[in-house]
């Protein structure tokens, strides 16, 4: 953005908005975002503008217990300012059938982010009035925070709450009038929805003078822009029960709480408490963080990072086998706002999740808990929203739970876990070695890993349009058997660790065992530098022995056999590969999944689902992918660790730029690099903060 400035100082990200600047970029606050989560897969998101551009935008989608998941519970409030001389201004926008309609932007003179947290600073004729939001952690419960900071006399709010009870991924237009039903005891107002027996929505406010009008009615219905432009059902309606009012003050706050946990959760803590206890929970993440990544703009990401670590609201029943064994149930959400937890995105995430901010002993549940989930040699692909059960089409998730655990016992040095984790690991390999379910196994011959069943996606270029796989990639993957050899090589590591193992299994046939692991991974290191390298492309193959043949595309995948911890390919190539990689796929936001001279290459992704998939891993750029590139960089140019570290300026810089204060999915893949996808996403956090602590002299 060229007109809106972004700063830090003081734990606090600024993007300042001026007078002089409105009328010309009014629309820019529509196009910002803002994110806060509750540790339960829950959160509150929308536009800086206050206008609901997405189906996801609402203050409270509360995370449910199994079987409803997500749901929208609260989308809206209208909140009218009433000075003591009678004038009245409404705070924040509405999109009503397609009128946009930006109700305050020329009294809106800062929107931060205040340890993660958004405020919003108003003036009106002299008066200056703080707006702040904040959901408890593990709770299902928001507070919206009205402060006054100048101005003498008594103001009235007035607040209107607008619900659509829907699941999050639902359509807008999912409503049914006649469900809808009120409430009202001394001020507590409950709103429910009969069809679906969802839990009550609980609506209450502090303050002097504080009263709750019944007034049902439907406002014209709301248009979302976002929708529309990816295909979707963009206008629906809201029902309103009536609104609040109380007065302000500069004695007194107003704080509207929503939430679907019981009264006496909701009224056991008092709205500063709840404010004090979560800025602490805050403080006490970024103290524990890595020295490098606690100074300057890169520190934003300790608390985005927060936001994707969750304890699951459903899954009852794993929770419970979890609980019994003495563990305690931890995933990573994908992102932000669809996403729910995926294995690959999980293990890729986990150590710039954790184990940089300091956070081993839920780096330690998660491992444990996915190994709970472990079936046929592998982990599930991810678990849709709402059910117990996981999926698990996927080739790489379990290969890349491997590499994270590695990266956890060489920080945490935890035998427990390992010892407990080694058997499991030995089942995955067997599993991998005799053929497992999606036509994942090796080829006798050369000891490589090939995978592909027709109708599924298995790596993670994983785009798929109803039958339409886009990115098939059946056949024998480079960073599938990069990954592959990584696996190996760590097993057959860990098996001659004597003092790793458990009294029954310090014996000669696990002896024997890592010597014929060692022997499979020698294999396949000699076949891989055979089958992959192309001589006359000076790069390597993306898949070999595929459906059509062997695929000579240029993409990012082929870096991770530079960057794991065990690289399969020769060290001699890898000044190629790296030069052909900057070339054509470095952009300042990640890597481009396809170079641009090919055929399928697509520099947009835009418009309805076919066409969005159909560039989603054909020329997009991947923010999660310069991990991998800072990497294989280091790798082969440990000297030149300054150069390494600018690669990752224009991702730090994007903090300010779209969902403040967190790192978006995708960008398109030619410039403005417009950003795309989740607006925060697990990986990109992740393998930013990563790389920051590895390109860092504190390292």
């Amino acid at each position: 953005m060229n007109d809106i400035a972004n700063g830090r100082e003081n734990e606090t990200l600024r993007i300042p908005w001026s007078e002089e600047n409105n009328n010309t970029n009014a629309e820019e606050l529509v196009k910002l975002e803002w994110l806060v989560t509750n540790g339960l897969g829950g959160y509150a998101s929308g536009t800086l503008a206050g206008v609901a551009s997405r189906r996801y935008h609402g203050l409270l989608v509360a995370s449910l217990t199994d079987p409803f998941g997500r749901w929208m519970m609260l989308n809206h409030l209208t909140e009218l300012i009433r000075l003591p001389n009678g004038n009245s201004y409404l705070i924040g926008g509405e999109e009503l059938q397609g009128k946009l309609i930006l109700h305050s932007t020329n009294h809106l003179k800062e929107f931060r982010l205040e340890m993660g947290l958004p405020v919003w600073r108003y003036e009106f004729e002299g008066y200056v009035i703080e707006k702040r939001i904040l959901l408890s952690h593990r709770q299902n419960s928001v507070y919206i925070s009205y402060r006054l900071l100048e101005g003498n006399g008594i103001i009235r709010i007035k607040i209107r709450p607008s619900v659509n009870f829907r699941p999050h991924d639902s359509p807008v237009n999912t409503i049914n009038r006649s469900t809808l039903t009120v409430s009202c005891t001394e001020g507590r107002i409950e709103l429910m929805e009969t069809l679906a027996k969802l839990p009550s929505l609980r609506l209450y406010i502090y303050g002097e003078q504080n009263a709750f009008t019944l007034k049902s009615a439907w406002p014209p219905a709301v248009f979302y822009r976002m929708e529309e432009s990816r295909g979707h059902e963009s206008v629906g309606e809201m029902w309103t029960p009536g609104y609040f009012r109380a007065d302000l003050s500069m004695a007194e706050e107003v704080t509207f709480v929503a939430s679907t946990e019981s009264w006496d959760i909701i009224q056991s803590l008092l709205p500063q408490e709840a404010f004090d206890l979560e800025i602490t929970r805050r403080e006490r993440l970024r103290d524990i963080a890595h020295p490098a990544v606690k100074k300057g703009a890169i520190s934003e990401l300790i608390l985005a990072a927060d936001q994707f670590l969750i304890t699951p609201a459903g899954r009852t029943i794993h929770e419970a086998r979890t609980r019994a064994a003495g563990d305690e149930g931890r995933t990573v959400i994908a992102g932000y706002h669809w996403f729910t937890d995926w294995g690959r995105d999980t293990m890729i995430s986990l150590e710039g999740l954790t184990l940089i901010t300091g956070r081993y002993i839920e780096a330690g549940h998660i491992l444990r808990t996915f190994s709970h989930y472990i079936q046929d040699g592998l982990i599930p692909n991810f678990f849709p929203d709402g059910q117990n059960e996981g999926l698990y089409h996927t080739a790489d998730a379990t290969l890349w739970f491997f590499h994270s655990l590695n990266r956890y016992f060489l920080l945490t040095n935890d035998h427990i876990t390992l010892r407990q984790i080694l058997p499991k690991l030995l089942d995955i390999i067997d599993h991998h070695l005799r053929g497992t379910k999606f036509g994942i196994g090796i080829d006798i011959k050369d000891g490589l890993l090939t995978q592909g069943e027709q109708g599924y996606q298995l790596t993670w270029m994983d785009a798929k349009v109803g039958n339409w796989v886009v990115t098939p990639r059946r056949g024998k993957a480079v960073e599938i058997n990069a990954l592959w050899y990584n696996a190996l090589r760590l097993l057959q590591h860990w098996l001659q660790q004597q003092d790793l193992l458990e009294d029954e299994l310090k014996n000669e046939k696990i002896i024997a065992r890592a010597q014929e692991i060692g022997a499979l991974a020698d294999k396949v290191y000699r076949s891989f530098n055979e089958r992959f390298w192309n001589s006359s492309k000076n790069f390597l193959y993306d898949v070999v022995d595929g459906e059509n043949g062997d695929d000579d595309a240029l993409r990012p995948n082929q870096l991770f056999a530079i960057s794991l911890d065990y690289p399969v390919l020769a060290k001699t190539r890898w000044p190629a590969v790296l030069s052909a990689v900057s070339e054509k796929l470095l952009t300042p936001f990640g890597l481009r999944s396809l170079t641009p001279d090919h055929p399928d290459y697509k520099s947009l992704y835009f418009g309805d689902v076919r066409a969005r998939d159909a560039a989603y891993h054909q020329g997009t750029v991947w923010a999660w992918l310069i991990g991998a590139y800072i990497d294989a960089w280091l790798a082969t140019y440990p000297e030149r660790k300054s150069e390494a570290r600018n690669y990752l300026k224009g991702l730090v810089k994007h903090l300010g730029e779209h969902c403040i204060g967190t790192i978006s999915e995708i960008f398109d893949g030619e410039p403005p690099f417009t950003p795309r996808g989740c607006v925060a996403q697990a990986w990109s956090v992740a393998e930013v903060l990563r790389s920051w602590v590895r390109t860092s002299f504190e390292e």
